[in-house]
C-alpha cells in the first residue's frame, strides 16, 4: 500500500488519473466549482491537484471520485477483489471446526489477522516533521475550502476525527465536518447517532475535557475507513490494516494522549470542553444536495498542528449527486455486504444504494425468499442495523434479479401493486434529512417485489393522448409510464394533484410523482434524487385509486406537519460560475465543462440565495 498521500498522487499520475493545475486558484469557492464540474463528468473525471493555492499548501480533490481511483485507493484492481477476500475470510471463520486438522488450517489465517492490528511507535512520525504550537497553531494557514456560496464559512471536509472512549479506552475514527470559527477554534459536527457524540456525552458525565486529534491525508485507505459503517467499539485502523494487508503505524500526539497514523499529512490536536456552550454551526452545502441548516454543535479548541514538510491538503466537495462520495459509498456496498449477510440477514443475496439516493435514501435488495412475510422481516432488520437505519425507501426483489440493471428494475416497478406490495414503517432517519418534521425520525417505505416476475405479461396503460394543464399542474411527463409505471407531474404549491390525477385517468398507473414546476426539464436521475430527498413517506405517500401519489414538492415550512425550515438546493453563485468560465483555459485541464449549477439554480426557492 501507500506510504504517503504523495505516493498515491504519483500513482494517480502514472495511471493517467490526475490533472495538475499550476495556475493560482482560490480556496474560497473557486476550487470547489472546478471540482464540481469535474466530478459530474462521465465516470467521475480525474483527480485534481491544485499546486498553487492562496495558502502555503497544495490541495487534492476528487481523489477517490471514480470506480478505478476508489479501487486504487484500496490497493486492488477492482472492488470485487476486496468483496471476495472478505467473503472467503468470513466463510473460513464461520465454517465448522470439528476435526483437529480443520482447526490447524485456521492457523495461517489467524497469523495473517494478527498482522492487521495497528502498532504503536515511541518515535515521532512523518506527520510531526513540523510542529506548530500556541499562536502558530493557526488553522487558517491551511487551504480549507469554502465550497458553496451560502456555506457558513470554510469547512474541513475530509477529517479523520480520533476520539477515545473514557471508560473503555477504545478508539473511534469518524468523519465529522469542521467549520472554521477562527484560527484556533472550529465546530465539531458529530450527529447524535455517531460514536464521537457518544464519547462526548461520556466526558460530559465525567466533567472532563475531551481530547481530540484530527488527521488529514496519509494512505487514502485511512480516509475511507473513517467513513466506513464500522460496528461501535471496533477500531477503524484494524479495518485499514486488513484492507492494506499491513498494520497502521501509530504515533502519539504532541499535546494529548491519542495515537494517530504516522504517515498522515496533517494532524490538528486539541480538545472539546463539554461544559462549554455549543456554537452555531452551518449552513453547509451537504451530500444530500441541499444545505444542512444552522444548528448547535461543540467547539473544538486547537492546541497544536503538526504536518509533513511535503504536506498536501486533501478535500472533498459534496452537493447534488453525483460527487466523490458516491464512489466511496459503492465501495462500502462491496466491503460490508458479506458481514451484513453473516451478522444480520443471511438470506440477503445482494444490495445496492443508487447514487440518486445520496447513500441513505434509496436501497435495492435481492434475497432468497422461503416464506411469506420474509421481505418485511428483512426490511425491518435492515432498518435497525447500523447506518442502514437511515434508509428511507427500499425495494426488495427475489434471488437472481440483477438489481443494478435499470431495465430489470423498470420491469419490476411496472408490475407493482402499490396497495398490496408497499410496506410502511417509521424509524430513525439521517439528521440531515430535511423532509421530516421531526429531526432524525420519520417515515419509511419498502416495496415487497419478491413475488414479481419481471418477464410476466402486463397490460398496457390507457393514457389520454393529450393532457391539459389544470388544478395547478402545468406539465405532465408520461415517458416513464409504460416502462416504469410512473408518471411525473410538475405543479405549483397550491396545486391539487389528486383532482388532476382523477380527472385525467392517471390513477391507473402505479406511481404519480409530483414535483415543483421548477424541476421541469431535469434528467431522470435528478428527478429521482428530488423525489427521494423531498419526501417523508408518512406525509407524502397517499393513494389515488390504485395509484400511489408521491408528493415531492418543496414544503411550506411549519404548515400541515411540515418541517420548520426548508433548505435550498446546493448551487454555486452566478459570479463564481462566471469567474471560473472566464479562467477555464488558464487551468489547463482540457475541454470546457459547463457548470452543473446552471442546471440546478432554477430549483432555488427565491431569487436570492438565502431562504
Amino acid at each position: 500500500m501507500y506510504t504517503s498521500l504523495g505516493e498515491f498522487i504519483c500513482r494517480l499520475e502514472r495511471e493517467g488519473e490526475l490533472l495538475r493545475i499550476k495556475t493560482r486558484v482560490s480556496s474560497d469557492l473557486e476550487i470547489a466549482e472546478i471540482t464540481d464540474r469535474m466530478a459530474k463528468t462521465h465516470g467521475g473525471g480525474k483527480a485534481l491537484l491544485f499546486e498553487n493555492t492562496d495558502r502555503e499548501f497544495p490541495v487534492l480533490t476528487n481523489m477517490m471520485g471514480s470506480d478505478r481511483r476508489m479501487a486504487m485507493a484500496l490497493g486492488v484492481g477492482s472492488l470485487d477483489e476486496t468483496d471476495r477476500r472478505i467473503d472467503m475470510l468470513l466463510q473460513q471463520a464461520g465454517s465448522p471446526k470439528d476435526a483437529f486438522a480443520d482447526k490447524l488450517k485456521m492457523l495461517p489465517m489467524l497469523a495473517e489477522m494478527a498482522r492487521w492490528f495497528p502498532r504503536k511507535s515511541a518515535r515521532r512520525g512523518e506527520c510531526q516533521q513540523v510542529i506548530l504550537r500556541g499562536e502558530e497553531a493557526d488553522i487558517s494557514r491551511l487551504p480549507v475550502l469554502k465550497c458553496w456560496g451560502c456555506d457558513g464559512g470554510r469547512f474541513v471536509t475530509l477529517p479523520m476525527v480520533n476520539t477515545v472512549d473514557p471508560d473503555s479506552g477504545i478508539r473511534n475514527v469518524g468523519m465529522y465536518r469542521m467549520q472554521i470559527f477562527d484560527g484556533h477554534t472550529t465546530g465539531m459536527h458529530w450527529h447524535i447517532h455517531k460514536t464521537g457524540a457518544r464519547h462526548y456525552e461520556a466526558y460530559k458525565r465525567l466533567g472532563r475535557k475531551m481530547p481530540v486529534a484530527v488527521a488529514l491525508g496519509g494512505d487514502p485507505v485511512y480516509t475511507y475507513c473513517a467513513t466506513a459503517p464500522m460496528p461501535d467499539n471496533m477500531d477503524e485502523y484494524l479495518l485499514a490494516g486488513f484492507l492494506r494487508r499491513k498494520p497502521v503505524k501509530l504515533v502519539r500526539c504532541i499535546t494529548c494522549d491519542i495515537y494517530i497514523p504516522s504517515d498522515c499529512d496533517f494532524v490538528i490536536e486539541g480538545y472539546v470542553d463539554p461544559a462549554e456552550e455549543k456554537a452555531v454551526e452551518g449552513a453547509f452545502g451537504d451530500h444530500t444536495g441541499f444545505y444542512s441548516l444552522t444548528d448547535l454543535y461543540p467547539r473544538f479548541h486547537i492546541t497544536a498542528i503538526t504536518h509533513r514538510r511535503d504536506a498536501v491538503y486533501p478535500a472533498t466537495v459534496v452537493g447534488i449527486p453525483p460527487q466523490e462520495d458516491a464512489y466511496i459509498a459503492k465501495a462500502t456496498e462491496k466491503i460490508f455486504l458479506a458481514p451484513i449477510r453473516l451478522a444480520i440477514q443471511p438470506e440477503i443475496e445482494d444490495m445496492t444504494m443508487p447514487v440518486a439516493g445520496t447513500a441513505h435514501n434509496l436501497a435495492v435488495v435481492s434475497l432468497t425468499k422461503r416464506y411469506t412475510g420474509q421481505a418485511t422481516k428483512v426490511a425491518q432488520a435492515l432498518w435497525g442495523a447500523g447506518q442502514m437505519m437511515f434508509n428511507k425507501y427500499m425495494l426488495l426483489t427475489r434471488s437472481g434479479i440483477d438489481i443494478r440493471d435499470p431495465q430489470t428494475l423498470a420491469a419490476i416497478m411496472r408490475r407493482i401493486d402499490p396497495e398490496r406490495n408497499i410496506i410502511r414503517s417509521e424509524g430513525i432517519l439521517d439528521v440531515l434529512d430535511h423532509a421530516t418534521a421531526t429531526c432524525g425520525f420519520g417515515g419509511k417505505a419498502a416495496i415487497d417485489a419478491t413475488d414479481i416476475d419481471p418477464q410476466s405479461v402486463v397490460e398496457s396503460y390507457k393514457l389520454p393522448d393529450k393532457i391539459a394543464a389544470s388544478h395547478g399542474v402545468s406539465h405532465t411527463d408520461t415517458r416513464y409510464a409504460e416502462e416504469w409505471g410512473v408518471v411525473i407531474l410538475f405543479a405549483t404549491h397550491d396545486a391539487d394533484p389528486k383532482a388532476f390525477i382523477e380527472e385525467n385517468g392517471l390513477d391507473c398507473v402505479n406511481f404519480a410523482v409530483v414535483l415543483d414546476e421548477k424541476a421541469y426539464g431535469l434528467c431522470a436521475a435528478d428527478l429521482l434524487w428530488l423525489a427521494a430527498a423531498n419526501t417523508d413517506p408518512r406525509r407524502d405517500l397517499y393513494s389515488v385509486g390504485r395509484c400511489m401519489a408521491v408528493d415531492a414538492r418543496s414544503k411550506r415550512p411549519g404548515a400541515e406537519g411540515n418541517p420548520a425550515r426548508w433548505p435550498n438546493a446546493v448551487t454555486s453563485l452566478p459570479e463564481t460560475i462566471d469567474a471560473v468560465d472566464a479562467r477555464w483555459d488558464e487551468y489547463g485541464i482540457g475541454e470546457f465543462i459547463e457548470s452543473p449549477s446552471r442546471r440546478y439554480r432554477p430549483l432555488l426557492l427565491s431569487d436570492t440565495e438565502k431562504w
